[in-house]
């Protein structure tokens, strides 16, 4: 397995960076928990620039009817692997991206605070890529490697720690297959 160059200050130097402004100070300065989201942007479309926007804050609203919803919406994540396996990175993995909302870590809220973020370019229903299971296993072994609280029982799913709004990755995510490839 080939290995990414490793985090330096939170950033993945082999990562493409596309910076988002939705981002802060960690309120404690701690990365303990790893969070697997989904995203596509129109729902089900994949390889279109729409992600990088809505994450960079300058998603054009009338690109699709759908997007009217996401109107003031102010999110971001650490990082998305693509279809294709192209890792992009939008805020440090050293600052809060905001990409839980309103979620719950055994007992503890606020997952952003403690969280590191990554989404897949995908749906719910829709098989992940090799290309994207090869990537998510080597960045959540760099992870781990540099942030040492973060270990096999501390990654989930969005639908984990938010399960009442939220059902990401989904059941096409094979969380056996990851969690095979990272122990």
């Amino acid at each position: 397995m080939k290995t990414h160059t490793s985090l330096s200050c939170g950033w993945l130097a082999s990562a493409r960076r596309c910076v988002s402004p939705h981002f802060n100070a960690r309120p404690y300065n701690e990365v303990s928990l790893l969070v697997i989201h989904n995203i596509s942007l129109p729902a089900g479309c994949f390889g279109l620039p729409h992600i990088d926007a809505l994450f960079q804050g300058c998603l054009d609203l009338e690109a699709d009817d759908s997007f009217s919803e996401l109107n003031g919406l102010q999110v971001s994540a650490h990082f998305l692997i693509r279809r294709d396996g192209e890792i992009v990175q939008y805020v440090s993995c050293d600052d809060r991206a905001w990409h839980a909302g309103v979620s719950q870590f055994q007992g503890r809220e606020n997952c952003n605070d403690f969280a590191i973020g990554i989404e897949l370019e995908g749906t719910d229903f829709v098989a992940y890529t090799d290309a994207q299971y090869q990537q998510l296993t080597e960045l959540t072994l760099e992870i781990m490697a540099q942030y040492p609280m973060i270990n096999s029982t501390r990654i989930v799913g969005h639908c984990d720690i938010a399960p009442i709004r939220k059902t990401d990755p989904g059941e096409s995510f094979d969380w056996r297959r990851y969690r095979d490839a990272i122990c």
